[in-house]
């Protein structure tokens, strides 16, 4: 495809206008693309070009990341809105609201540990049998000796 005007809103972006654009690196924009977080047409000369859109959903994808939303969740969001238009207000409403619930779950899990964190830097050991943070109510000890995880979803033991 041949380069536009400056001024050509219709033309496809170049990986490097993306990238300047976007302020992200090229390599995290090929990243995004393994993914299927965003896509690209190739050239005659078989080089990226993304369409405008794909600025948006740069946008999009870099502020549900500053909220701490895993890739492979904005990943599955994404997956169901086209890729060949601007992401609208009523698609990021939807995604909004998604994301909304999981954040205020995460906020509530965060409030109880650091509401329960100052009495346990208190023992320092965090190996009492009702550690409010490792084993609230000794809930593990039923389960016998070894580690086990309080939540299955935080990888912890």
């Amino acid at each position: 495809m041949e380069k536009g005007k400056v001024g050509d809103v219709s033309r496809e972006l170049t990986v490097g206008e993306v990238a300047e654009r976007s302020g992200l690196a090229v390599s995290t924009l090929h990243f995004y693309e393994t993914k299927g977080l965003i896509r690209s047409n190739r050239s005659r000369g078989n080089q990226r070009r993304y369409p405008r859109a794909v600025l948006r959903r740069v946008a999009v994808i870099k502020v549900a990341q500053r909220t701490g939303i895993p890739l492979a969740e904005i990943q599955s969001a994404l997956s169901v809105l086209p890729h060949d238009r601007p992401l609208t207000v009523e698609d990021w409403a939807k995604l909004s609201m998604t994301w909304r619930h999981q954040l205020d779950e995460r906020i509530a899990k965060l409030t109880a540990l650091r509401d329960h964190l100052t009495g346990c830097i208190g023992c320092g050991c965090l190996s009492m049998r009702e550690c409010p943070l490792r084993n609230p109510y000794d809930v593990l000890g039923d389960e016998g000796a070894g580690p086990r995880l309080i939540d299955p979803m935080d990888g912890t033991n």
